[in-house]
């Protein structure tokens, strides 16, 4: 490999290293609103370039998470400065001790997106496409029967990709990145069952179906019946990890 390449390639990896320290730093409130960051001192602590720093640096600001101000430096933002739909946003708040509030705020997101995505997917989705689906609804069920959680977490991403895509709205479909991290963040914290209660599975192969069926109505229901399942779920592993009861909505 030429020289170039190996440079590039660690370079990548470096930069990629020190926005995901520096990501869930903030996130987390290790560095808290209002820190302001030195490039001299990130690179002594980081043992890493300028330019790597001035990159990870630009990432974390188109993300909201901070800004440069001249003669000052590179502060932290306060949250309401964040872009909460980035997807590494999202996983870094999965990582930290408010995994729950982060949980909450895009349960409920997708409580009003995804009923609607499955509606629409009943009334635009070809045949091909509600096929597959009840097809992957099938897998998914006999993943979560045999206890095959790496398998079952897969196939519900791939699942709820694909009503979204099926909706034949693009700025739903685009939410999918969005809710693949909080799947995959609810399997890696245990906030989720060892094996998905039946009623779950049975309610993915009702959306599947309904939308094979066409009927637009009984989609929506089974998939609100999905996501209020999902947030009770999260409170009761919350209270039982933590030993307290979860804050309220």
């Amino acid at each position: 490999m030429p020289t170039d390449a190996l440079h590039d390639d660690d370079h990548s990896g470096l930069h990629g290293r020190l926005v995901e320290s520096l990501g869930l730093s903030i996130c987390g409130g290790e560095l808290a609103p209002g820190t302001i960051l030195f490039i001299d001192d990130l690179m002594a602590r980081h043992s890493v370039s300028r330019s790597v720093v001035r990159e990870a640096l630009r990432v974390l600001s188109s993300m909201g998470l901070v800004t440069s101000r001249r003669r000052v430096g590179t502060v932290v933002h306060d949250r309401s400065a964040w872009n909460v739909y980035d997807p590494l946003v999202i996983r870094w708040r999965l990582a930290t001790g408010g995994r729950l509030t982060q949980l909450r705020s895009i349960t409920e997101l997708r409580t009003a997106v995804e009923p609607q995505a499955a509606r629409l997917a009943a009334e635009r989705a070809k045949p091909l496409e509600a096929s597959e689906l009840v097809t992957l609804a099938g897998q998914l069920w006999a993943a979560g029967q045999d206890g095959r959680m790496d398998d079952f977490l897969r196939l519900d991403v791939e699942f709820h990709k694909r009503v979204l895509a099926a909706s034949g709205n693009e700025m739903f479909e685009h939410l999918h990145k969005q809710v693949a991290e909080v799947l995959a963040g609810r399997h890696a914290y245990g906030l989720m069952p060892h094996h998905p209660h039946v009623d779950a599975l049975q309610l993915h192969s009702d959306v599947a179906a309904s939308i094979q069926r066409g009927d637009g109505d009984r989609a929506h229901e089974a998939m609100v019946a999905i996501m209020d399942r999902t947030m009770g779920e999260t409170r009761q592993l919350w209270e039982e990890q933590e030993g307290v009861p979860a804050a309220p909505a």
